[in-house]
């Protein structure tokens, strides 16, 4: 069975802190990101293959938020698009303060736990499935 929260983010309000803290609340175990529709005033991502995060000011759109989330670690992709339809797109970082809104619907599974962990296949701790009953 899943549970499906809705909440909506007000402006000036740091988008990855704040689902991190409504996942720490709900103690969210298996979660995922369905829809995300907003903007941002301020952006701070990672893109592919970069060490360090890139931040800008101004008047973004959110044309994609995905990700896995969980009490035991979340990862989250954004991609934004600006007033010429610029789309960019990378890691989600602290730092995505909310300009007008971000209304936000996450889905959970009671029978999932995720988790993260280095299995070998790369360098960094990567998402492990397990069932709530193999814990």
């Amino acid at each position: 069975m899943n549970n499906t929260h809705a909440f909506r983010l007000k402006p000036g309000q740091d988008l990855k802190k704040s689902i991190d803290s409504f996942v720490k609340e709900k103690k969210i175990t298996a979660g995922w990101i369905n829809t995300c529709v907003g903007s941002l005033a301020e952006y701070n991502i990672r893109f592919a293959n970069q060490e360090k995060g890139y931040s800008d000011k101004g008047h973004f759109e959110i044309v994609s938020l995905v990700g896995t989330l969980s009490v035991n670690g979340s990862h989250i992709h954004l991609s934004i698009s600006d007033s010429t339809g610029k789309t960019i797109g990378g890691h989600l970082l602290d730092g995505c303060k909310i300009y007008t809104t971000a209304e936000i619907v996450i889905t959970e599974s009671n029978e999932l736990v995720f988790i993260r962990e280095k299995d070998g296949s790369t360098p960094w701790e990567e998402l492990q499935v397990k069932k709530k009953n193999d814990e």
